[in-house]
């Protein structure tokens, strides 16, 4: 269980950066550059990315439950994940109505994300690495928002129709082929039950 708590310290540390110390980040860019900064700040999370897959590896060896879901919440999570993998495309595709409505949909994606998953699973490591995504998220989110509001002049790209269609349909394609095929594949656990 270490290793996967050393990851998440070490990859919710370094994405935490803007939350604690914002200003600290800003003259840090400034001194170093950015290149070095991205560098770092890159390395730092492949590390840590790689103790969390490593860590969640070892600790599913060995499971400590807490408590078993009933069945109907992998229905929710399927539901939920859905939704999180619907904000994620609408982070990266222009001219989209959910980017222009709620201006940082890839951290929302991660709650979503993070809760369907706290619902469906029950074991000590599920809630350590959920409930720490989740938790960065709601904190993430509150910040970006705070950030928006003290600089006043964010202004987000207006939604078209095709922009929010093709944010969508990105969205459930890559929810489809992950569900379907890439979660067994990459974490072991078909969700969706074939």
């Amino acid at each position: 269980m270490g290793i996967l708590v050393l990851g998440l310290v070490l990859f919710l540390g370094v994405h935490s950066v803007r939350i604690v110390a914002d200003g600290w980040r800003t003259q840090t860019l400034a001194r170093v550059g950015e290149m070095p900064w991205k560098g770092l700040y890159s390395l730092v999370s492949a590390v840590g990315l790689a103790l969390i897959v490593w860590g969640y590896g070892l600790a599913r060896q060995q499971p400590v439950v807490l408590w078993v879901p009933p069945v109907g919440m992998r229905h929710a999570a399927a539901l939920l994940t859905l939704i999180a993998f619907v904000l994620l495309a609408a982070t990266y595709v222009p001219r989209n109505a959910l980017k222009a409505r709620l201006h940082h949909p890839m951290v929302l994606g991660v709650k979503v994300w993070a809760l369907a998953h706290l619902l469906s699973n029950g074991n000590l490591a599920d809630v350590l690495l959920f409930g720490s995504f989740l938790l960065w998220a709601v904190l993430s989110f509150r910040a970006a928002r705070q950030r928006d509001r003290a600089q006043g002049s964010t202004v987000y790209a207006a939604g078209s129709a095709a922009g929010t269609a093709a944010a969508v349909v990105v969205g459930l394609v890559a929810w489809a082929g992950f569900a379907f095929w890439g979660h067994a594949w990459l974490i072991g656990v078909a969700p969706l039950g074939r």
